[in-house]
């Protein structure tokens, strides 16, 4: 049994702490939240963990995260180890490690992959750090991870950072993969051929080279709303798709899938593009094609 603070209780922080306890830990949790907090505030939390302690941080990436890490660093003692399991970017890891490590505080960056189904199907986690801060957190990891070898669900990717880093090119896939599932979609709704989208789409789960989870999420989707009508094709990014293409440009690697994605969650913001006004705009002054005036 091993004893965690965990700070910030969230959709992911949540369902973490009921896996963690459901395998015997002891996590003591605080968020601002009341109705799920079991402390009033960092210092409260630090108080009820005994030395050498273990805190993991799931708040917001950015000020947040840093704010916490920060304050942690004047609360906690040296031999103590904080862990970042939020969606920073892999830069700020360094920036945390070393204001820890002046007080001797070890740090551990983990991506963590796996969404609100993680609390049952189990967390994919990308770690970067000492190699001996790693294995001291290892029964955590393991109570976090999907069953089956370690090797499938769990990767110490590399030393502070390489965690994040990780993660960041894994949702840059997913962008891409999405993204592709997405177009088809709209392919087989916009074709007169189809008759049954939805039956089409799960006779994907089976067989085929496209079958994954990302399909069976859209599968469930279908499920419940067949044509998709109850949802806006609005599209947010949580900054880790930005990034892979900063660091698609920065080493010179092609990148056009998931440039392509993230762009494409850019153009559903757009109730009217003005790119796309000057297109139209453009083919009515070279061929004379027809334009929809705005308001008609």
């Amino acid at each position: 049994m091993v004893q965690l603070g965990l700070i910030g209780l969230g959709k992911m922080g949540f369902n973490m702490r009921e896996r963690l306890r459901a395998a015997g830990h002891e996590v003591v949790g605080y968020d601002r939240n009341p109705d799920v907090t079991d402390t009033t505030s960092l210092e409260d939390l630090v108080s009820k963990l005994d030395g050498p302690r273990i805190v993991w941080i799931m708040v917001p990436a950015g000020e947040p995260t840093r704010q916490t890490v920060t304050e942690l660093s004047n609360l906690l003692d040296g031999g103590d180890m904080v862990i970042d399991g939020g969606n920073s970017k892999y830069t700020d890891d360094k920036l945390n490690a070393d204001l820890l490590r002046a007080k001797n505080i070890g740090y551990v960056d983990c991506g963590v992959s796996g969404g609100v189904w993680g609390k049952d199907n189990g967390y994919g986690l990308m770690v970067g750090g000492a190699a001996a801060d790693v294995e001291r957190a290892m029964p955590i990891f393991d109570a976090l991870r999907p069953e089956g070898p370690r090797e499938e669900g769990f990767s110490h990717a590399g030393d502070v950072g390489a965690g994040h880093y990780a993660k960041m090119i894994h949702n840059g896939i997913e962008y891409g993969m999405m993204q592709a599932f997405a177009e088809g979609f709209e392919l087989l709704e916009a074709a007169k051929v189809v008759n049954d989208v939805p039956a089409v789409i799960k006779g994907w789960q089976r067989g085929t080279v496209v079958r994954s989870w990302l399909l069976d999420l859209l599968v469930r989707a279908l499920d419940e709303d067949p044509e998709l009508d109850d949802l806006e094709g609005y599209v947010e990014d949580s900054g880790e798709g930005r990034w892979t293409l900063e660091e698609a440009i920065n080493n010179a690697v092609p990148a056009p899938v998931i440039s392509a994605a993230l762009f494409a969650r850019f153009a559903s913001r757009q109730e009217h593009s003005a790119a796309m006004r000057a297109v139209a705009a453009l083919r009515n002054q070279f061929g004379g094609h027809a334009v929809k005036k705005a308001g008609g």
